[in-house]
């Protein structure tokens, strides 16, 4: 029989939510090599991932975030700053600013390629003595000790966090949208502005790119069928559709690259999977992507979590179940929260209901005109709630 090697904790998933826990636990232990990384594959420090692997994403980093990120020494060098956000409504009235000196910080957040994020935490967590481990799909045997089989050999952890990205289990939600991402360049761009705006089919995301300073990332979220249609454009009609539904504030689009499509709906399950076994980041909540929250609100849990265990890593011979309970309670309100706007924002504006649209509108000038309506929810954006 194959002898099990002994960990404190495993995490299962080396996505930018797992590799930031590792990191953070690592940093309060003195022993770090009894923490495990499990993920498909590591990007060798130095490098980026291959043009046919490379993930379309760019990701919206909220500035609380961004901190965090350079504290772990994990920021990636390619990055555009975001430090007005415009908000607005097709075909009604009503728009609103957010603008990063209202909340007395230097930027709302950053995009940065998902890749290029995930090599710089690949790269801090290769450097910080916990074990690496490349393997697929796992599927864990919960006892006293969690037992993983990884075929060559059997993992043996007290703890199991899952970063995996498996949609959890528990409200779900399908949005009928599918999001069409897509890199464009402007003719009149705006130095660190972003855009989102409201559709009768879902939100149109409009963000400043680090590939330079007239580059674009677009995140159209619109009905399947439209996204479908979309992605089989030539680059000339698509950029006079991209027009035609944003206007010219940025002037005209020219296409850079390929477009690509993902199905859109919300995941949420319980944080505490089991006594031994706690779910962060997309593992526990899978949200739209309207405001860019998803991430943000995932490092905010592996940032709670790791501070619940800072005391429990002292002395990983005790019971760790009141402590994951705690997480659990405290992680509650922030994520509820912010799947609930998340939720709202992208149906209210697309009920096709003109009462309700234009009562959107309302609240989009009233937001602009009042900066104590704005200010609590552009700081939920910058920073969720905290606890």
């Amino acid at each position: 029989m194959t002898e099990a090697s002994v960990y404190d904790v495993v995490i299962n998933g080396a996505g930018p939510v797992g590799c930031a826990l590792a990191l953070l636990l690592a940093s309060k232990t003195s022993s770090p090599q009894r923490i495990a990384l499990i993920g498909k594959h590591f990007i060798p420090p130095g490098t980026l991932a291959s043009a046919a692997s490379r993930d379309p994403r760019t990701l919206a980093i909220n500035h609380g975030s961004r901190i965090f990120l350079e504290q772990l020494h994990a920021w990636p060098d390619q990055s555009s700053s975001i430090e007005t956000v415009h908000v607005s409504q097709s075909g009604r009235l009503g728009r609103t600013l957010i603008r990063h000196n209202e909340l007395n910080v230097p930027r709302l957040g950053s995009v940065t390629p998902y890749d290029a994020l995930l090599a710089a935490l690949h790269g801090a967590v290769s450097r910080c003595g916990i074990e690496l481990i490349s393997a697929p799909a796992v599927h864990p045997h919960h006892a006293e000790r969690v037992q993983i089989d990884l075929g060559e050999r059997v993992l043996s952890s007290t703890l199991l966090i899952q970063s995996d990205g498996a949609r959890p289990k528990g409200l779900q939600r399908q949005y009928s949208q599918h999001a069409v991402l897509a890199t464009v360049r402007a003719s009149r761009p705006r130095t660190h502005w972003a855009f989102e705006r409201f559709t009768s089919e879902g939100p149109l995301a409009i963000l400043p790119h680090p590939q330079g300073a007239d580059f674009y990332g677009i995140v159209w979220c619109c009905s399947p069928r439209h996204a479908a249609q979309l992605a089989q454009l030539d680059d000339h009609a698509f950029e006079a559709a991209l027009h035609e539904r944003f206007g010219d504030r940025l002037g005209y689009f020219s296409s850079v690259g390929s477009r690509h499509v993902f199905p859109l709906s919300l995941h949420a399950g319980p944080s505490l999977i089991n006594a031994r076994t706690v779910a962060i980041g997309n593992a526990a909540q899978t949200l739209h992507p309207v405001a860019g929250q998803g991430l943000n609100l995932g490092l905010r849990d592996a940032v709670q979590l790791a501070h619940g265990l800072s005391a429990w890593l002292l002395r990983s011979d005790t019971d760790p179940g009141p402590m994951l309970a705690r997480f659990a309670q405290n992680r509650r309100p922030d994520r509820w929260l912010t799947a609930g706007i998340t939720d709202f924002l992208p149906r209210v504006f697309a009920t096709g209901n003109p009462l309700v649209e234009h009562a959107c509108g309302l609240s989009l000038l009233a937001l602009d005109l009042s900066v104590s309506l704005r200010t609590p929810l552009a700081r939920h954006l910058l920073q969720g709630l905290r606890t």
